[in-house]
C-alpha cells in the first residue's frame, strides 16, 4: 500500500515538473555532446600515440602518464600554479575583505570606489596582462621610466626577464584583480545582523577587534568560496602568463596552461597532452571534492 502511495506520488511530481525538465533538456542535450564527449575523447586519446591529426593512433597504455609524472617541469607547473592562486587568496582575504569592509560605511563617493575596484574584473584578461607586460618592460616599461625619472636607476630591474623576479612580478597582478572578492564579501555584509556588531561597540572593542574577532569569522562562507574558485581559477589561467612572459624566463612563470599549450602547438604528441590534461583535471576534481566536504562538515555544525 505504502510502495503504490510512493509510486502515485513519485508520478504525480514527475506531471508537475514536465515543464522544468523540457526547458532544460536542451542544456543536458549540449552538456552531454560537449562535455561528456570531450571527456570520453580525452581519456581515450591519453592512452595512444597520436599527433595533431588524429590518424593512426597507436595504443601505448600507461606510457604517457608516465611520462608525463617523470617531468620535473610538469611538477613545476602545478607548483606555480598553487603559487599564484595562494597569492591570490591571501590578496583577496586581507586587502579585498578590508577594502569591502571600508567601502560598506556608504560615504560619499563609496559606490563609485566600488565602481573602479570592480572594473579590471569585467575587462579581458588579456588586455589586462598586455598592459601590465608592457609596463614592466625593463627599457621603456613605464615603471622602469617612472624610477629611472626620480634617480631611482638602481630599482629598475628586469621585472619579467629576471627568473628570480618574473613569477612575483606575475603574482602582482593579483592585487589589481580584488573586484569579485569584494563582491563576495560586500553580498554577504549586507545580510549580516547588525545587533551583533552595535553589542559590540557598546562593551568598547575597538574597530581592529570588531574586524578582525567578529566580522572575519562572520564572512566565513564568502571566505570558503573565494578560496574555492581561486583554486579551480589557477587551472584556467592562461593569458596573464603567456602574455607577459610566455612561461619564461626558464621555466620560471610555467604553469600547466602554457605547459600544455606549449605540447600542443608542436602537435607530434597529443597523447601526452591528453595524459597531462587528465592528471590536471584530477587535481581539480580532488581539490572540489575535499572543498565540498569541508562545506557539508560546516553546514552540519
Amino acid at each position: 500500500m505504502e510502495t503504490a502511495r510512493s509510486k502515485a506520488t513519485w508520478s504525480r511530481k514527475l506531471k508537475d515538473n514536465v515543464a522544468g525538465y523540457l526547458f532544460i533538456l536542451p542544456t543536458l542535450i549540449l552538456f552531454g555532446v560537449f562535455f561528456v564527449f570531450s571527456f570520453y575523447f580525452l581519456i581515450k586519446t591519453s592512452f595512444q600515440d597520436v599527433n595533431l591529426s588524429f590518424l593512426n593512433a597507436e595504443f601505448v597504455g600507461w606510457d604517457n602518464y608516465k611520462l608525463v609524472l617523470s617531468d620535473d617541469r610538469f611538477f613545476k607547473s602545478v607548483f606555480n600554479n598553487f603559487v599564484l592562486s595562494a597569492f591570490g587568496i591571501f590578496v583577496s582575504l586581507t586587502l579585498g575583505f578590508l577594502v569591502s569592509i571600508f567601502l560598506s560605511f556608504k560615504f560619499r563617493g563609496s559606490r563609485l570606489l566600488h565602481g573602479i575596484y570592480f572594473l579590471p574584473s569585467l575587462l579581458p584578461m588579456a588586455l589586462t596582462a598586455s598592459v601590465f607586460g608592457l609596463m614592466m618592460e625593463y627599457k621603456f616599461g613605464t615603471l622602469n621610466v617612472f624610477l629611472r625619472s626620480i634617480g631611482l636607476e638602481e630599482f629598475a630591474l628586469r621585472w619579467l626577464g629576471d627568473p628570480q623576479l618574473a613569477l612575483y612580478s606575475v603574482m602582482f597582478v593579483s592585487i589589481y584583480l580584488i573586484g569579485i572578492p569584494m563582491m563576495y564579501y560586500t553580498s554577504e555584509l549586507t545580510t549580516l545582523n547588525t545587533g551583533i556588531l552595535e553589542a559590540a561597540v557598546i562593551d568598547g572593542a575597538g574597530m581592529w577587534k570588531i574586524i578582525g574577532f567578529i566580522l572575519f569569522p562572520l564572512l566565513k562562507n564568502s571566505h570558503k568560496t573565494i578560496i574555492l574558485s581561486m583554486l579551480l581559477a589557477s587551472f584556467r589561467e592562461f593569458e596573464r602568463v603567456f602574455l607577459m612572459t610566455d612561461g619564461g624566463p626558464a621555466g620560471a612563470t610555467e604553469i600547466t596552461s602554457t605547459y600544455i599549450y606549449r605540447y600542443v602547438k608542436m602537435g607530434t604528441d597529443m597523447g601526452y597532452v591528453s595524459a597531462a590534461s587528465v592528471i590536471i583535471l584530477l587535481i581539480a576534481l580532488v581539490i572540489s571534492f575535499i572543498q565540498l566536504s569541508v562545506y557539508r562538515r560546516s553546514s552540519r555544525k
